[in-house]
């Protein structure tokens, strides 16, 4: 218990407390310019947890790529969202509910796959972290992982410019 509240205890919660209200403001925000705010310090936080487990390598590039892409997504957001002088409509009670079950059974199932894992300490793995052996790990044994991230980006992509197309042409009835 002591340990908790040493400095890399209270620092390590401070990290933790950062990524979980970054998610927080990502996710309840009704303004898509906080909600892009929040996701980028939840990402931050996320860096910071990379650190703690010695990665200091997924730790930039969760800033450069990340993060760095977030400034990418502002300037979307910020192009493609309506003025913030029109009346927004209500949000839907079922729409609501749909999303926290959504969201309930995703964290039910990254938790049931957290603790079934057999965590491994990185130092018994390999004692070769180069960014040679990261980059092959990467393309490799990993792939999937990158190419799912760029099948999100694309829809994201996709849904943007669907949103540019239609968003602020229309006339409102």
């Amino acid at each position: 218990m002591s340990e908790l509240f040493s400095l890399a205890g209270l620092s390590f919660l401070l990290v933790v407390g950062m990524t979980l209200g970054g998610a927080f403001i990502a996710v309840g925000a009704r303004n898509i310019f906080h909600n892009v705010l929040g996701l980028a310090l939840s990402l931050f936080g996320v860096a910071g947890i990379f650190l703690y487990l010695n990665s200091p390598f997924l730790a930039m590039m969760e800033i450069l790529i990340y993060v760095g892409a977030i400034c990418i997504a502002i300037c979307f957001a910020i192009m493609l969202s309506e003025p913030l002088y029109r009346p927004r409509p209500p949000r839907k009670p079922i729409k609501l509910l749909g999303a926290a079950v959504g969201a309930g059974l995703v964290f039910v199932v990254f938790a049931a796959l957290v603790k079934k894992t057999a965590w491994v300490p990185a130092a018994m793995r390999s004692d070769d972290w180069s960014v040679t052996t990261i980059g092959h790990y990467l393309l490799t044994r990993y792939a999937l992982i990158f190419e799912a991230i760029s099948l999100i980006l694309l829809v994201a992509m996709l849904g943007a410019i669907v949103n540019a197309k239609n968003g602020r042409g229309r006339e409102e009835s």
